[in-house]
């Protein structure tokens, strides 16, 4: 299992260690083909060592390489939004994890009403393992995987 995890890099850095977590729970699944996206060593400015057009081709080769996509969409971030929807074009599994921060506050009617993603709220890491056994072990998911 090839699994792509996006979380917000340029947007804003400050769910990194939860991204970190997520990544060592995804693990378990398959190979995390995006385990950069948790490391310390990436700012808000991101991979400075590698070019945007570069980053771009690895990314698109990994969701299409990948057998599904799983975001963490709590910051808000324009790359994460262009790769669930390039994911979904892609007819790749998709979970999205939100955590509701501040009371009312909610994830976009395009991801929430969107029925090709299914969107899940948490407010700890310790509720992804149950998500995740049920978006893995799903025996209706279309055969994708």
């Amino acid at each position: 299992m090839k699994i792509y995890f996006a979380g917000s890099i340029r947007g804003g850095r400050g769910d990194r260690e939860i991204y970190f977590k997520i990544i060592e729970i995804l693990s378990k699944y398959g190979t995390v083909l995006t385990e950069h996206v948790g490391r310390e060593s990436i700012s808000s400015y991101g991979e400075v060592n590698f070019t945007e057009q570069y980053i771009y081709q690895r990314d698109v080769e990994w969701i299409d390489e990948s057998d599904v996509v799983i975001a963490e969409i709590t910051t808000p971030s324009l790359g994460v939004g262009y790769e669930i929807g390039y994911a979904e074009a892609k007819n790749k599994r998709i979970l999205c994890l939100y955590r509701e921060l501040e009371p009312g506050k909610k994830t976009s009617a395009m991801l929430a009403g969107n029925n090709h993603v299914e969107v899940k709220n948490y407010s700890s890491i310790e509720e992804l393992p149950t998500f995740f056994d049920s978006f893995f072990n799903d025996k209706n998911n279309g055969g994708r995987f």
